[in-house]
């Protein structure tokens, strides 16, 4: 078994794909309208679905917000670098919600990141081999 994917509600699809592919680097791995249910999904990720989990962005025609919750947390990305992530996130017009830095009672640097949505996006700098 894997894990194949993790979907999350987006009350605008064009606004939620800018982010996960022109801030976050993600590419859109596929995309699929069903007008009788009046949804669309799109599915993005770093590499294929066949290697990897991706998000799926359900987006449910004519609503607009979601509440996100208590229960969901976030999304975990690694990279090389944290801090250049926010730099590079914050150019790119995306919202920093904590700097890089190392964890509380920890040594691993990590940064939290929001969404058009509100989810957020945790951003796990890489450990030196």
């Amino acid at each position: 078994m894997r894990i194949l994917h993790t979907m999350i509600r987006v009350g605008d699809l064009d606004r939620s794909l800018k982010f996960y592919t022109e801030v976050l680097g993600m590419r859109l791995l596929r995309l699929q309208e069903y007008p009788d249910g009046k949804f669309t999904l799109a599915f993005v990720g770093f590499g294929p679905e066949s290697e990897g989990a991706v998000i799926e962005l359900t987006y449910n025609w004519g609503t607009e917000k979601y509440e996100t919750g208590t229960g969901f947390g976030h999304i975990a990305v690694e990279v090389a670098d944290a801090y250049a992530a926010c730099a590079e996130i914050k150019r790119l017009g995306g919202k920093v919600v904590r700097e890089a830095g190392p964890m509380k009672h920890g040594t691993t640097v990590i940064a939290f990141v929001e969404d058009p949505d509100g989810y957020r996006i945790e951003l796990i700098q890489a450990k030196p081999h």
